[in-house]
């Protein structure tokens, strides 16, 4: 497996932020879709090995096919971009602004969106036989879940919403370190090595993605789950995003860049 040292990858974390935001609306809103729809039906597959098989160790395993597949793909997700973009306006490249950065993240999430209500809406014809039957036991168990992760922080108040955000913040660790991990290796195998550990990682440990919520919270509405949608916007969807940005940013992106590009001179001892 072909390694990029990290001095290598950095840099084309920064070329491929550049490149994003210079994309035409239309490959940015498909490219989006498509991600969003990708990661909702590798959600959806999780949920069930979890509800077939009571192993969530196991639908944790298996839930990276849908974060590798959408990556091969040259597809786009929020988190990611919310970690490329910025680097580079910080590395000044030509043309790249504030606006095109934000641009770029408003069309990533419009894209995300979308796909993934897509398959939320298909997700829920087929567990109800086209809504003529009760939920099948993979939909009441998404339901549960857009119940006990919009009301159940909700209920804690203050604590409740910064516990929300922290979670947020400990997913895009992991999420861009996949997105960044599948940048230093040339190879297939190495690629997706490198992506599979830390998405098992954040979704084991039920960290907040802010793309997954997007399939499974309007999963949950759409099924009868008890909660509203100003319920998954106030109590899931708007802190996971802030949360995802900061801890993307924070812990991959711009720790990377300071030590791998801007790098401090080494010190003298003369």
């Amino acid at each position: 497996m072909a390694y990029l040292v990290p001095s290598e990858f950095v840099t084309k974390m920064v070329d491929a932020g550049e490149s994003k935001i210079f994309m035409s609306t239309r490959d940015t809103v498909v490219r989006a879709y498509m991600a969003g729809a990708i990661l909702a039906l590798a959600a959806w597959f999780a949920v069930t090995i979890n509800v077939q098989t009571g192993q969530p160790l196991l639908g944790a395993v298996l839930f990276p096919v849908g974060f590798v597949m959408l990556y091969l793909f040259g597809f786009d997700l929020l988190t990611g971009v919310f970690v490329l973009a910025p680097l580079a306006l910080i590395d000044k490249r030509p043309g790249v602004t504030l606006k095109g950065v934000l641009r770029n993240w408003g069309l990533v999430f419009v894209g995300n969106f979308l796909g993934a209500f897509t398959v939320a809406v298909m997700m829920a014809i087929y567990v109800t036989n086209g809504f003529s039957t009760e939920p099948s036991a993979v939909g009441k168990a998404i339901g549960v879940v857009g119940e006990n992760r919009t009301l159940g922080y909700q209920k804690y108040g203050a604590a409740g919403m910064l516990t929300l955000f922290v979670r947020g913040m400990l997913c895009n660790w992991m999420v861009s370190a996949g997105v960044v991990g599948a940048m230093i290796s040339t190879q297939v195998s190495g690629k997706v090595i490198a992506m599979w550990m830390p998405i098992m990682l954040f979704f084991y440990m039920v960290f907040e993605h802010s793309i997954v919520n997007m399939f499974l919270f309007p999963s949950g509405l759409l099924l009868g789950a008890h909660f509203t949608f100003m319920d998954y916007l106030i109590w899931n969807e708007i802190p996971t995003v802030l949360g995802n940005l900061v801890g993307g940013l924070a812990f991959t992106g711009l720790t990377l860049y300071a030590t791998h590009v801007k790098t401090a001179p080494k010190r003298s001892f003369n």
